[in-house]
Protein backbone atom coordinates (compact mmCIF):
# COMPACT_ATOMS: atom_id res chain seq x y z
CA UNK A 1 0.00 0.00 0.00
CA UNK A 2 1.66 3.32 -0.80
CA UNK A 3 -0.12 6.53 -0.03
CA UNK A 4 0.36 10.03 -1.76
CA UNK A 5 0.86 13.23 0.45
CA UNK A 6 2.42 16.55 0.84
CA UNK A 7 5.23 16.99 3.46
CA UNK A 8 7.43 20.32 4.16
CA UNK A 9 11.37 19.36 4.20
CA UNK A 10 13.45 21.27 6.63
CA UNK A 11 16.55 22.76 4.10
CA UNK A 12 19.15 19.76 5.39
CA UNK A 13 16.47 17.20 4.69
CA UNK A 14 15.81 18.18 1.43
CA UNK A 15 19.60 18.62 0.54
CA UNK A 16 20.53 14.77 2.24
CA UNK A 17 17.38 13.89 -0.05
CA UNK A 18 19.02 15.37 -3.18
CA UNK A 19 22.06 14.08 -2.79
CA UNK A 20 20.78 10.78 -2.64
CA UNK A 21 19.22 11.10 -5.83
CA UNK A 22 21.98 12.46 -7.40
CA UNK A 23 23.96 9.89 -5.86
CA UNK A 24 22.17 6.98 -6.66
CA UNK A 25 20.09 7.55 -9.66
CA UNK A 26 16.64 7.31 -8.24
CA UNK A 27 13.63 9.34 -7.66
CA UNK A 28 12.11 11.47 -4.73
CA UNK A 29 9.93 9.02 -3.67
CA UNK A 30 12.30 6.03 -3.51
CA UNK A 31 14.80 8.39 -1.72
CA UNK A 32 12.29 9.45 1.10
CA UNK A 33 11.50 5.79 1.65
CA UNK A 34 15.02 4.98 2.07
CA UNK A 35 16.00 7.75 4.10
CA UNK A 36 13.03 6.88 6.76
CA UNK A 37 13.23 3.76 6.63
CA UNK A 38 17.37 4.34 7.83
CA UNK A 39 15.83 6.05 10.55
CA UNK A 40 13.39 3.75 11.68
CA UNK A 41 15.98 0.91 11.86
CA UNK A 42 18.68 3.66 13.93
CA UNK A 43 19.02 2.96 17.52
CA UNK A 44 19.08 5.70 19.78
CA UNK A 45 22.42 5.79 21.61
CA UNK A 46 22.09 4.49 25.28
CA UNK A 47 22.41 7.03 27.84
CA UNK A 48 26.17 6.15 29.64
CA UNK A 49 25.09 4.83 33.15
CA UNK A 50 26.27 6.50 36.39
CA UNK A 51 26.29 4.97 40.03
CA UNK A 52 25.99 7.24 42.28
CA UNK A 53 26.38 7.35 45.54
CA UNK A 54 26.04 9.33 48.85
CA UNK A 55 27.64 9.60 52.43
CA UNK A 56 24.88 8.04 54.40
CA UNK A 57 26.90 8.48 58.03
CA UNK A 58 27.68 4.70 58.72
CA UNK A 59 29.90 4.46 61.37
CA UNK A 60 30.21 0.37 60.03
CA UNK A 61 32.58 -0.68 57.52
CA UNK A 62 30.61 -2.21 55.22
CA UNK A 63 33.69 -3.81 53.04
CA UNK A 64 32.90 -7.02 54.02
CA UNK A 65 29.48 -7.87 54.12
CA UNK A 66 29.49 -10.88 56.41
CA UNK A 67 31.39 -9.24 59.00
CA UNK A 68 28.81 -5.78 58.82
CA UNK A 69 25.71 -8.58 59.29
CA UNK A 70 27.25 -10.18 62.20
CA UNK A 71 28.00 -6.66 63.94
CA UNK A 72 24.48 -5.56 63.33
CA UNK A 73 22.20 -8.62 63.84
CA UNK A 74 24.07 -10.43 65.85
CA UNK A 75 26.75 -13.62 65.31
CA UNK A 76 23.36 -15.93 65.35
CA UNK A 77 22.80 -14.20 62.10
CA UNK A 78 25.17 -16.47 60.25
Amino acid sequence: MSVRTTVVLDDDVAAAVERMRRERGIGLSEALNELARLGLAAKPPRKRFRQRSEPLGLKLDVTCVARAIEELEGPASR
